[in-house]
């Protein structure tokens, strides 16, 4: 099991993110954006790089829902291969059986 420390602040980049997605997906226009001036871009620049370096969405780590665990994530069942495991030696997870030969 993960440090609770860890999860919660996971989950507060999570809320960061999506509370400062809109405002930095302008400034990132306006900066790729050929035709407005120099300074103009410049300015949108400068004015990203004040955001809190939490709301990047690079900043968020993908951790297991069940334990927390960092390493060896499956995105689509949002958990680690332990828990998967786990829960599925348990039958809790439908349609997963355990391989033997």
């Amino acid at each position: 099991m993960a440090k609770v420390s860890a999860i919660e602040k996971n989950k507060r980049r999570r809320k960061m993110v999506d509370r400062y997605a809109a405002k930095r997906a302008a400034l990132k226009a306006i900066i790729k954006d050929q035709s407005k001036p120099m300074d103009e871009r410049f300015k949108a620049q400068l004015q990203l790089a004040a955001l809190p370096r939490n709301s990047s969405k690079t900043r968020i780590r993908n951790r297991c829902d069940v334990t927390g665990r960092p390493r060896a994530y499956y995105r689509k069942l949002k958990m680690s291969r332990v828990a998967l495991r786990e829960l599925g030696n348990n039958g809790l997870i439908p349609g997963l059986v355990k391989s033997s030969w």
